[in-house]
């Protein structure tokens, strides 16, 4: 015995949507091509902060919380150790 399953479906998206969405990354990337442009007039070529200078200071962030962690755990335990 087989069954037959039909599933409604949704109408496509007009072609004004997907114009929308085209205009709408356009006037992005403008802005972020102005935003970019105004950065290197401000602040000079070779000062411009990049994806990879992010990350290292994220990199040097987590170390220095890392090292200030551990500073607190080993206080702490000397304090505790000291109380006994």
């Amino acid at each position: 015995m087989e069954f037959t399953v039909a599933f409604p479906t949704a109408p496509t998206a007009p072609a004004e949507q997907a114009g929308f969405a085209a205009v709408s990354r356009a006037v992005v990337s403008a802005a972020a091509d102005l935003v970019t442009g105004v950065q290197r007039a401000v602040v000079g070529p070779t000062n411009i902060r990049t994806a990879r200078d992010n990350a290292w200071d994220a990199i040097l962030a987590d170390r220095a919380r890392n090292a200030a962690r551990d500073e607190l755990t080993r206080e702490v335990t000397a304090m505790l150790s000291r109380s006994r």
